[in-house]
């Protein structure tokens, strides 16, 4: 009988677990060194080597406990010994075909970075649904790796399956039932805190890992596995979402969710990228301006006194007077990505989750960043919290930001609540950020993202007048923000970039988004100004959306370039009636401007059925009729929403590929 050194044999039931965990961890981090030394100049230039092989053992530990909560889990009922033979066979099954999963996916890692330029992820799963062209284009295109790959996981698979064998050849069970009990909940809580692997709001998730403005090199900080696993895990969320409202043949598809006065004004040549055209010439300048987006967290109408809302805006109520105003803009959803989403892609909303969070728009998906940082334009996110929070950072980072300013990077911030560092500090970064930019004569593109009006609201003592008793207030918080916000304004017109740069402010969404209403359309209205450079103060009535933004922002800093924007350039027409794009829960709502007052609204709902309803802009009411939308008023509605998920689903909201 072999002998069992003592360590092995505390192990009891659990050695094969924790040989899998040491050999796994070897494994990745093999292959990920590998990976790096492979990549060397490239990622060298972009992070530290010893930071990505440190957070990559991180990202690892996510894998090996998501693989084996299941055994874990299971333990108290078979790793006994009346059951102990199904516990060995178990792990024996459990375990090789995990490492086959490890294996298969690293040893594919080169080659799919080669043709992606990024770990496997969801195109990995969807290619699998092509069996025949895949396995074509490898073996015509890349014959000897492929050989070379399939024997290679051959040959460790049929190793580890021996050194397995070995391993549960020496695996006994704990001499006393009661070690087991006794010792199974740490366990668990062990793995359990490698899964979530932060004390942080949420869970760790692929964007945590995203450290650098590359999105490579940042996938190569995960491991294949994980990487596909998440994918998986997102899949859920983004198939043909908005079918559930009904379908149209794809050409009346594209013909009703066109069919505006501002899109027809366009050129749409390319039948592969339906959407992209090119834009009505800009606003000539003799160089292009400066970008500054802030959004502002949960900023509402209703703290807003100029939209009939509480009085606690002070600072933008000032500077509404001396930008563009725009007096009915409307959020198109309920959460910050929707917003990030729909302000800086021009990206219409769907019942899935916003793109920001969906693996299909990682890379490759329009941004305005995409559009500058052609143009020559850095590109940087700034943001008080921790940006891989609702996958920010990826998203970002994947598709035009060459730079992410979060809370680990701000030196010293005064003050640090569960959200991250408050608004001033926010702004201080942001402020020598805009700095060093200008003093380098780059031309300059900055997302700022603020966070102090965010539960539990949490701010500096002393900065404001209370307007509710209790400091920790929503009301309190608002008028913070609105401070700091003045503040940073304030400070940005003493600075020699003020004049060639325009200054977008913008919520995502209210605070929070309810109502009796089927759909609360009122909590909806949020406010929007731009001002900086030359522009002179105007009010914009219009109904308007987020996705509006974007084209007359291009247009305003002298930028025409093709983009595969929806949106309404207000530059060229503020005085025609608009239309705002509403998701709230599983409704969708199209509002569509009839007078000064009112707007025809259409509500699909989940079943496929419609609602006809009247919204009086001025009075914030929503009237909702007995009958559903005419059919044509339902097609049109319909076709607003199934176009970005489409585009999403084929991948045709991007700029053309060289």
């Amino acid at each position: 009988m072999t002998r069992v050194l003592p360590p092995i044999k505390r192990a009891g039931p659990y050695l094969p677990l924790l040989v899998f965990m040491v050999v796994t961890l070897l494994l990745l981090s093999a292959s990920r060194l590998g990976l790096v030394l492979w990549q060397f100049d490239r990622v060298t230039a972009a992070a530290d080597i010893g930071i990505i092989l440190l957070q990559g053992v991180r990202a690892d530990l996510i894998f090996i406990g998501l693989w084996l909560a299941i055994p874990l889990l299971l333990a108290p009922l078979l790793a006994r010994a009346g059951s102990f033979k199904v516990w060995l066979k178990l792990n024996h099954l459990w375990l090789l075909l995990g490492l086959a999963l490890v294996l298969l996916l690293e040893v594919s890692t080169p080659q799919f970075i080669l043709q992606y330029d990024v770990r496997p992820n969801r195109l990995y799963i969807e290619y699998l649904k092509y069996p025949k062209e895949v396995f074509s284009t490898l073996w015509q295109g890349y014959r000897g790796m492929l050989l070379g790959g399939v024997l290679a996981l051959l040959v460790l698979l049929w190793l580890g399956n021996l050194a397995l064998r070995q391993v549960l050849v020496q695996t006994r069970p704990f001499a006393r039932y009661r070690t087991l009990l006794i010792s199974w909940p740490l366990l668990v809580f062990v793995a359990f805190a490698a899964i979530r692997s932060t004390t942080e709001h949420r869970p760790a998730n692929p964007a945590l890992f995203a450290i650098t403005g590359d999105a490579m090199v940042n996938s190569l900080i995960i491991n294949s596995p994980y990487s596909v696993l998440y994918a998986i895990y997102s899949l859920k969320h983004e198939a043909r979402s908005s079918e559930i409202y009904g379908k149209l043949p794809q050409q009346d598809m594209l013909e009703l969710a066109l069919d505006w006065p501002w899109l027809k004004q366009l050129e749409f040549k390319d039948p592969q990228l339906p959407t992209l055209a090119l834009r009505q010439p800009a606003m000539e300048r003799a160089q292009p301006l400066n970008l500054v987006i802030i959004l502002e967290e949960s900023l509402g109408a209703t703290f807003v006194k100029s939209l009939g809302g509480l009085p606690v805006t002070p600072e933008l109520e000032q500077l509404k007077d001396e930008g563009w105003w725009f007096d009915n803009m409307y959020a198109t959803g309920t959460r910050s990505v929707r917003g990030i989403e729909a302000v800086v892609s021009g990206f219409p909303p769907t019942p899935a989750q916003s793109v920001v969070k969906l693996s299909g728009a990682q890379q490759g998906f329009y941004t305005l960043a995409s559009t500058l940082q052609q143009q020559g334009f850095h590109t940087s996110f700034v943001y008080g919290g921790e940006a891989h929070f609702d996958n920010m950072r990826g998203f970002f980072t994947g598709n035009g930001f060459s730079e992410v300013i979060d809370l680990p990077k701000m030196t010293k911030p005064e003050f640090v609540g569960s959200w991250g560092a408050s608004d001033e500090d926010l702004f201080n970064a942001a402020a020598k950020h805009l700095a060093d930019m200008s003093a380098q004569q780059k031309p300059f593109f900055s997302l700022i993202f603020t966070s102090s009006n965010h539960e539990p609201f949490e701010f500096p003592d002393d900065k404001i007048a209370l307007y509710d008793s209790e400091k920790a207030t929503v009301n309190n918080a608002v008028k913070y923000a609105d401070y700091a916000l003045g503040q940073f304004i304030a400070q940005a017109k003493q600075q020699a970039y003020w004049h060639n740069t325009l200054f977008v402010i913008v919520a995502d969404h209210d605070n929070r988004v309810y109502g009796n209403s089927l759909v609360p359309v009122h909590k909806f209205q949020i406010p929007a100004l731009m001002l900086g450079a030359d522009l002179k103060p105007k009010t914009i009535s219009s109904l308007a959306s987020q996705i509006d933004l974007a084209p007359t922002i291009l247009s305003l800093m002298g930028i025409s370039a093709r983009t595969p924007l929806l949106g309404r350039d207000f530059s060229l027409d503020a005085e025609s009636p608009g239309r705002a794009l509403l998701q709230f829960d599983q409704y969708f709502a199209l509002l569509e401007q009839q007078s000064a007052n009112e707007a025809a609204v259409t509500i699909l709902k989940p079943d496929g059925s419609s609602v006809a309803a009247r919204y009086f802009l001025n009075d914030k009411q929503l009237v909702l009729t007995d009958a559903a939308a005419e059919p044509a008023a339902q097609r049109r509605a319909l076709a607003q929403v199934l176009l970005p998920s489409w585009l999403y689903r084929e991948q045709r909201y991007r700029l053309v590929t060289e």
